[in-house]
């Protein structure tokens, strides 16, 4: 496909998420300026990159530690980097400082990690707290009620900032199991945003191509969006 037609049919893609979310929006009483998409680039090209860049899109969201490293020196500057995938503590180093947001962070040993190669770079990395809402034996994530003595010891952690909460739902055509997932996420956020000095809890990232609209619907601050944007009918 030439340039322009990749760029056209990711803009109209992008375009018709928009619609979507504000429509989702419109339903719940919100905003849509509250709600920011990160485009999944996982597998995606640097054509398909810089086509998303010059579609309009500026948040994007890397799965696996090695190929953020290979993007980063050749991708168009002033992308704001996410890192979505879990996290092993070996590959620390090729993400922490690189990305705004560490999403996925699923274990205070991780949050450890990530402090101390923060430190190392004299900067503070802000993160998500991942929380496993769904109870699938095969998601990463702590448990919801581990989640106030996890903050707990979090805070104490020099090199990071706790910024908000990420969960995946179920992969599933109930809604309302997703709904929950996303609700539990919300309500979390209510219980322990505010009450932990350093912790701030604002954003919640959670929804992807086949449940954002549920997410806006329950609070979503950040969604994670791929499918619907690169390999949706153009």
């Amino acid at each position: 496909m030439d340039p322009r037609g990749l760029e056209s049919g990711i803009r109209r893609r992008y375009e018709h998420v928009l619609r979507r979310v504000g429509d989702a929006c419109k339903r719940s009483g919100r905003d849509p300026r509250e709600v920011r998409v990160v485009a999944v680039s996982k597998n995606r090209s640097l054509r398909e990159i810089e086509a998303a860049w010059r579609a309009g899109l500026r948040d994007f969201g890397e799965n696996r530690a090695q190929e953020l490293a290979e993007k980063l020196p050749i991708a168009p500057p002033g992308i704001s980097w996410h890192f979505i995938g879990h996290l092993q503590t070996n590959k620390v180093k090729l993400v922490t400082g690189k990305v705004a947001l560490i999403h996925s962070v699923d274990s205070l040993r991780l949050a450890e990690a990530i402090g101390r190669e923060a430190g190392r770079r004299g900067i503070v990395q802000d993160v998500l707290l991942q929380l496993n809402t769904s109870g699938e034996q095969t998601k990463h994530g702590i448990a919801p009620e581990e989640l106030e003595e996890t903050l707990l010891n979090m805070r104490r952690i020099e090199g990071i900032k706790v910024r908000g909460l990420m969960t995946m739902a179920a992969f599933t055509a109930d809604e309302e199991e997703i709904r929950r997932s996303f609700r539990t996420l919300r309500r979390c956020r209510e219980e322990y945003g505010g009450r932990m000095q350093g912790i701030s809890l604002d954003l919640l990232s959670m929804g992807m191509t086949n449940d954002f609209e549920i997410a806006v619907e329950e609070g979503a601050d950040l969604l994670r969006i791929g499918t619907a944007i690169f390999l949706g009918e153009p």
